[in-house]
């Protein structure tokens, strides 16, 4: 199933959403939906897909985010390298 681009945010009470959490959760999984939950319509918290909090806390702390903007910058310059040569520098020497 393919990723939409550009997700959908929806606004709800939090009531509805505990009424109807399971279909909240495999929305915001299936479909890349955002649940903005709201209290007396203020907004108190957010649900989406793990995958996409995982992404943003990663994100989050600045060594980290250096560490891909250096990356992303040597593959611009076509520093890169095949996986196996990759791979070969993960495993461990052998002792002679």
């Amino acid at each position: 199933m393919a990723v939409k681009p550009n997700p959908m945010v929806h606004r709800i009470p939090i009531t509805k959403a505990r009424i109807n959490l399971g279909q909240v959760v495999r929305r915001a999984h299936l479909n890349n939906e955002y649940f903005i939950l709201e209290k007396d319509g203020i907004p108190i918290a957010g649900i989406l897909d793990i995958a996409k909090l995982e992404d943003y806390l990663e994100l989050q702390k600045p060594e980290l985010k250096k560490q891909i903007r250096k990356g992303y910058e040597a593959y611009q310059r076509g520093e890169t390298r095949t996986a196996n040569a990759f791979l070969k520098e993960l495993r461990p020497r052998s002792k002679k």
